[in-house]
């Protein structure tokens, strides 16, 4: 992710890499973490066809569903592009409020994060660009390889599609990420 982008209402300019992402401090101190950042730049995509905005790709493997089983039974998911992206516009208006009235600027890290099928229309992932430069760095967005029957079949059950999940707590994203395979491991 190459782009700057503005993070939602304090307005500050942030600049797209996964490298410098910073992650959440569960990933951070847990030892399995150090993968992590390797993890998620190995292999990327681009956002669309002709996009500069690049995610994490990954296969869905059975750890994955796992988190974001677990995340669905402890209320921390949201289902779908616009309610996802309503959620975000709350949560930015309340951290802008709060960062006004404390005087204190906030330090950003990954807290949220938006899981996607891989058959959606151009439209689907333009809307998710913007939702990542909207949202800076507090929002990573990973791509499976999985269409949408497939994904929601798993997670919800059979002919549940869904083409969008949003992790919305940051324990859910720090289990999700800690969930992913070192690439290390593909090696061998």
């Amino acid at each position: 992710m190459n782009e700057k982008s503005k993070n939602g209402v304090n307005e500050q300019v942030f600049h797209w890499d996964l490298r410098a992402l910073r992650l959440p401090r569960l990933v951070e101190a847990d030892p399995r973490g150090r993968h992590i950042p390797c993890t998620l730049t190995t292999r990327t995509k681009p956002l669309w066809q002709g996009s500069e905005t690049e995610v994490p790709a990954c296969t869905l493997s059975p750890e994955l569903v796992e988190a974001l089983r677990n995340a669905h039974r402890a209320g921390q998911v949201v289902r779908g592009l616009e309610s996802a992206a309503r959620r975000l516009a709350n949560e930015d208006r309340g951290l802008g409020l709060v960062d006004r009235h404390s005087g204190v600027p906030r330090g950003v890290r990954v807290s949220r994060l938006l899981v996607m099928a891989d058959d959606g229309a151009e439209r689907f992932y333009r809307q998710m660009e913007t939702l990542l430069r909207q949202h800076g760095p507090r929002l990573l967005a990973l791509r499976l390889d999985v269409d949408a029957e497939a994904f929601g079949a798993l997670i919800f059950g059979p002919g549940r599609r869904v083409r969008l999940l949003m992790l919305d707590h940051k324990e859910a994203v720090s289990a999700f990420l800690l969930a992913l395979p070192s690439p290390l491991s593909k090696i061998g």
